[in-house]
């Protein structure tokens, strides 16, 4: 059984003005401290990164703080600056790197002037910039599934950030994974969003298609079956419209239809998520022998991480992973 996030998002919220709104008595705007607060150390990664933990200010209050000063920075953005896994270069990149030196407190150009030259570009290294990989990278040779986002007419990518996404999977005493249950908590990147796509693929050897059920903080839409794929596309309608900012939680149980005995389920990523949480459930009746997680790279065939899993009393076991990647990560078993 394989599932990929709802109508892939990547961009954070983007809000905030001089002074950042949260209702009647919202929080105050950051503080920037006071110049030559800090002075640069080593490269732009290591500088800004000292900065920011001198400034005492969270990514978020500074993500509104730009917001403020009318560029929008996402916080998954900022962070990836701080640890060195790209670097500004856009013209509003660039200017959001001199109003952090303001910001932080840093001697002008303190930041800009570690700037290396532009990194390399391609297919890999414009999908970590954008943070966001398209159908064909997450589900390669999939086309029917491409077929139906165009006929659904997709909502755009990066309308929802993924803030948490919980599967629970269920596998009964014959073994076969029964029953899935997802809970998402989203955040709105642009105001309007009413709706998003979630995608559900059974497991090769079931007779049927993944059946969405018992959704909650929201209603189905339009769903589109292939059985000989064993695919469903889904349209999850949200409670209300989102304005920019607006949160929502949202949840859904599929149905997996009969087949031989589950070995494995798993999630395909077209763009980061702040928390990832898997539990597989196993009645007690058909506890496996082994269990380990299994990570791999957009596309790949094959895994780059393994890891065991330990099966507590309660007949479960579970991955965390926070920041979750785009990628594939999934939990697979086997009986003695």
């Amino acid at each position: 059984m394989a599932a990929q996030q709802p109508q892939d998002a990547a961009r954070l919220r983007l809000v905030g003005s001089h002074t950042e709104h949260t209702g009647p008595a919202g929080p105050a705007p950051a503080a920037a401290p006071p110049p030559g607060r800090l002075t640069p150390v080593g490269g732009f990664a290591d500088t800004l990164h000292l900065a920011i933990e001198a400034s005492g200010l969270s990514l978020d209050r500074i993500r509104a703080a730009l917001a403020g000063r009318g560029v929008r920075v996402s916080v998954t953005t900022l962070s990836y600056w701080r640890r060195g896994r790209s670097q500004p270069e856009r013209a509003s990149s660039l200017r959001a790197v001199h109003l952090l030196e303001e910001l932080l407190g840093l001697p002008h150009s303190a930041l800009s002037s570690l700037l290396g030259p532009p990194r390399p570009r391609g297919r890999w290294a414009a999908a970590a910039n954008t943070c966001h990989l398209g159908l064909e990278d997450v589900w390669p040779g999939e086309q029917e599934i491409a077929n139906i986002f165009a006929e659904l007419n997709a909502p755009p990518a990066g309308e929802l950030e993924r803030l948490s996404i919980h599967d629970s999977y269920y596998v009964d005493a014959e073994r076969r994974g029964n029953l899935l249950r997802m809970r998402q908590v989203v955040r709105a990147t642009v105001g309007g969003v009413g709706r998003c796509l979630v995608v559900h693929m059974a497991d090769e050897e079931a007779a049927g298609c993944p059946e969405i059920t018992a959704v909650r903080h929201g209603r189905l839409g339009r769903v589109r079956r292939r059985p000989e794929a064993g695919l469903t596309v889904g349209e999850l309608m949200l409670d209300r419209p989102l304005g920019l900012g607006d949160s929502t939680v949202f949840e859904y149980e599929v149905e997996i239809p009969p087949g031989g005995p589950t070995l494995e389920y798993s999630r395909r990523f077209a763009t980061p998520v702040r928390e990832y949480v898997l539990q597989v459930h196993f009645d007690p009746a058909a506890v496996p022998a082994h269990c380990e997680r299994y990570d791999r790279e957009p596309g790949a065939d094959v895994d780059h991480r393994r890891e065991q899993l330990w099966i507590g009393a309660s007949a479960s076991a579970h991955v965390l992973a926070p920041d979750q990647q785009p990628g594939h990560i999934g939990i697979r078993w086997e009986w003695a």
